[in-house]
């Protein structure tokens, strides 16, 4: 005898992909309301999430801060600091157990204190440029993937005054809390700017009379740089260097002279030496 098809079988599949649909949606918010532990991504746990001291306080005083999760345990000056600057701003306190921390960092090294965030807020290019200060010096990323170099560069660039950071958005690390980390609270203070296509973006600032540097094995050293005007420097992929593609874009390429067996310097420290490089012809001349 030959199996009917059930009547209703159209109307149980639409029934069920919708409750699929809400569970999903009802897990992103699993930081709010009870303790119950839901699967999160990495890329939620990177736009929701901050965590370690520095990180966290300078997110709270940024106003980004939602809710802060603290070790239950957990005592001394820093945490009173914390939860005097939460209080201040309003931010809600949890004590919660280190494995509800672990989960919500993702097993880093969150030092007892995760902090729920509104997700970084990223500029476009004309309001990086609405920001133009007297001869700007901004730096351009091309598609560096290590969060750890980009905290550190971020950190650097507070440091030696950067008017402004450009990442793309494809294929290249953004904000996460490994970066905020890793930059001790730095990137609320650099301006950060996302955009599709840096070819696209180097012509727009060669328009407002930037020019352009790249980085390379092979180019004029660095000690030898004129870095006045409006200036903007490339820092290349850690692995791959700058793309063939920008290269062709910029108005002088500069190298570092190195001497021993190591022939190329990781991306965050070579981006250092040349941010200060900056930092001292604006402020100090020829010393």
């Amino acid at each position: 005898m030959k199996k009917q098809t059930p009547k209703y079988e159209g109307k149980k599949r639409s029934f069920d992909k919708k409750e699929s649909f809400n569970r999903k949606n009802k897990s992103r918010d699993s930081y709010q309301g009870n303790d119950t532990k839901h699967e999160k991504t990495a890329e939620e746990i990177a736009e929701n999430f901050v965590f370690g001291h520095h990180a966290v306080a300078e997110a709270i005083k940024e106003g980004r801060g939602n809710k802060l999760f603290i070790l239950e345990d957990a005592r001394g000056d820093k945490i009173n600091d914390l939860k005097e600057l939460a209080q201040t701003a309003a931010v809600p306190v949890k004590w919660v157990p280190k494995q509800k921390l672990d989960s919500l960092s993702q097993d880093a090294v969150h030092q007892g204190v995760v902090l729920a965030i509104t997700p970084y807020d990223y500029l476009s290019l004309s309001e990086l440029l609405a920001q133009k200060k007297e001869n700007p010096f901004y730096l351009i990323l091309d598609r560096l993937s290590d969060p750890h170099n980009f905290g550190s560069i971020l950190r650097t660039a507070d440091a030696s005054g950067v008017d402004g950071i450009i990442i793309p958005k494809h294929r290249s690390v953004g904000i996460t809390p490994v970066v905020v980390k890793t930059s001790t609270g730095a990137v609320e203070h650099v301006p950060v700017a996302r955009v599709t296509n840096l070819s696209q973006t180097i012509k727009e600032l060669k328009e407002q009379g930037f020019w352009i540097f790249g980085t390379d094995m092979e180019g004029t050293s660095y000690n030898k740089w004129n870095a006045q005007g409006s200036i903007a420097l490339i820092i290349g992929n850690e692995g791959s260097g700058m793309s063939e593609g920008l290269k062709k874009e910029v108005d002088e390429m500069l190298t570092i002279p190195m001497t021993g067996h190591v022939q190329s310097l990781n991306a965050s420290v070579a981006a250092s030496l040349l941010m200060y490089e900056v930092f001292r012809q604006r402020n100090f001349g020829d010393l």
